[in-house]
């Protein structure tokens, strides 16, 4: 149904963030690219900070990084090889380009949002939904759209609900979940009070964001259903028992018309149909007036204060960069300004004005000096701040990315050379190659700030048969045997560097193997077991850098 006229309301503490209150005519023009707007702004910030930035990453480099960014997997030794041999002076914009358009930018995006949306643990129905939504380039708006309405009986759009329905049985996690992951606002801390250090966040805010989703329960037989009346009630600090207002983050509220004074007979008759809907074999017709509807119209309206389009582009902005415009990504607010206000600011209003594009976006970013920054910082003075954006940052791999990588990395590179060649074999096998790495990346912990690899990873990859049986092993398809056929040992130790660090092994290091060989003669598979297993355990394959 159509949203009635929201109604501005005006709330005592109701501030716009410092980025928001940007007038149009600051910002660079619209008609822009993407890439030069990120380097103008990023390049003034440098001047202003005098801060010389680092050089552009060597070719190897970057394709390693923007392969792991847009594919989810280092690149193969054939894809390296052939963009360090190539001399066209827009290579990197074709490698991107390439990139964009291969089956791996769906399967990639697909598992980085549902480790977003629901911890990398989705369900085998939700990822194949994520991924058709990818690869068909469905803005983000309609994602959301279809996370928060998708009707249980339309089966294309069913298993959007995978996001309400791990959250249906609390409020306050459906409330805190969707604010922070869409919205980019940690309101949790308002609930039993007034936000402490943020001014902007009430406790109105925090039942207003939670009344949207107080009439939303699952069914006995587990369908999402929304009840059509049904008031939210707080306790403020000042011990006034209030009812809270349908109200978005900007202080925007809802006239809810379902709220007015109801008879005995009403409030039995609601009653009577629920307990129907609960025992119902087929999904509950939603209501008259949906609550979680008016949410959706609000969010996504280009005026609703920026939060919907603001933290999409600071989201991904900090996936491919490793640090967000504003930090930590869940607290947007009046308080916590943006390193570069004008380029949030403009990356939004873009972003909002091309549908959300998300791969006109990421295309952006990638091409843009900022990103192919080296990472590393040779200078003598003390390395920048991250939020400068002169070198780049080191990230760990996600749990899906390492998982294929260390297929990518330990399969043959002449099989993987004849795959790639042919787009629609690879498309099947990509998606092989997704399905098979699932369940190993579900024992790898998802990165979080201050990432150290843990205990339990350092045991996994010790102790577990899967590391020897399946990506060490001595069979054809497998980069060992591809190793053991090599006479000269020199190129034995290079390719297996191209294969797992894409990239050439030094002359110390090929001297430290060759070493190591020749100490081993009478056992050269094991040998070469253990040579590759210190390769992808060690810290360097497991960073994109």
């Amino acid at each position: 149904m159509q949203s009635l006229a929201v109604q501005v309301v005006v709330v005592a503490s109701l501030l716009t963030t410092a980025w928001q209150s940007l007038e149009a005519e600051s910002l660079p023009p619209a008609d822009l690219a993407i890439e030069d707007v990120i380097e103008s702004l990023i390049d003034a910030g440098l001047r202003q900070g005098g801060v010389a930035p680092a050089p552009l990453a060597d070719d190897a480099n970057f394709i390693r990084r923007v392969t792991l960014d847009l594919a989810g997997r280092i690149p193969a030794s054939v894809e390296v090889e052939a963009y360090c041999r190539s001399s066209e002076p827009d290579k990197r914009a074709r490698l991107v380009d390439r990139l964009l358009a291969s089956p791996d930018y769906a399967c990639h995006l697909r598992n980085e949002f549902d480790t977003l949306l629901m911890g990398g643990k989705g369900n085998q129905e939700w990822r194949e939904w994520l991924l058709k939504a990818f690869e068909e380039n469905r803005p983000w708006p309609q994602l959301f759209r279809e996370m928060m309405l998708a009707r249980e009986d339309d089966p294309g759009q069913k298993h959007a609900l995978a996001f309400l329905k791990a959250r249906a049985a609390s409020v306050d996690d459906l409330t805190n979940d969707t604010s922070k992951v869409f919205f980019g606002v940690s309101i949790n801390c308002a609930r039993c009070h007034d936000h402490p250090l943020v001014v902007d966040w009430t406790q109105d805010h925090y039942f207003g964001m939670a009344s949207f989703f107080s009439r939303t329960y699952l069914t006995k037989k587990n369908f999402l259903a929304e009840r059509g009346a049904g008031a939210l009630r707080f306790q403020s600090t000042a011990g006034e028992d209030k009812p809270a207002a349908l109200m978005f983050l900007t202080g925007v509220q809802v006239p809810d018309p379902t709220l007015g004074d109801r008879t005995d007979e009403q409030k039995k008759a609601e009653e009577e149909k629920q307990k129907i809907d609960n025992d119902k074999e087929t999904p509950p017709e939603p209501p008259a007036f949906s609550r979680r509807v008016q949410l959706v119209e609000i969010a996504t309206r280009p005026d609703a204060g920026g939060f919907f389009s603001q933290a999409f582009v600071n989201r991904t902005w900090a996936r491919l960069m490793g640090t967000g415009l504003v930090v930590p990504l869940d607290q947007m607010h009046s308080a916590n300004k943006p390193s570069h206000p004008e380029l949030l600011a403009w990356l939004a209003r873009d972003i909002e004005s091309h549908n959300y594009d998300l791969k006109r976006l990421m295309r952006g970013i990638v091409l843009s000096r900022a990103y192919g920054r080296s990472s590393r910082w040779d200078d003598a003075r003390e390395r920048p701040s991250d939020r400068l954006f002169a070198v780049a940052g080191v990230r760990p791999l996600s749990p899906m990315q390492y998982s294929l990588s260390l297929t990518i990395a330990t399969s043959n590179p002449l099989e993987l050379a004849e795959l790639l060649s042919k787009p629609d074999q690879w498309a099947g096998r990509r998606r092989e190659l997704d399905n098979q790495a699932f369940g190993f990346a579900r024992q790898i912990e998802i990165p979080g700030e201050n990432f150290q690899v843990s205990v339990s990873e350092a045991l996994l990859m010790s102790n577990n048969s899967k590391i020897v049986d399946e990506y060490l092993r001595d069979s054809g398809d497998r980069l060992l045997a591809g190793l053991r056929a090599i006479s000269d040992r020199t190129q034995l130790v290079q390719t297996a560097f191209m294969a797992v660090y894409s990239r050439s092994a030094q002359p110390e290091e090929v001297d430290a193997i060759l070493g190591y060989l020749a100490s081993r003669e009478d056992r050269i598979v094991p040998a070469l077991q253990q040579t590759l297993w210190s390769l992808v355990t060690s810290g360097e394959f497991r960073f994109n850098y």
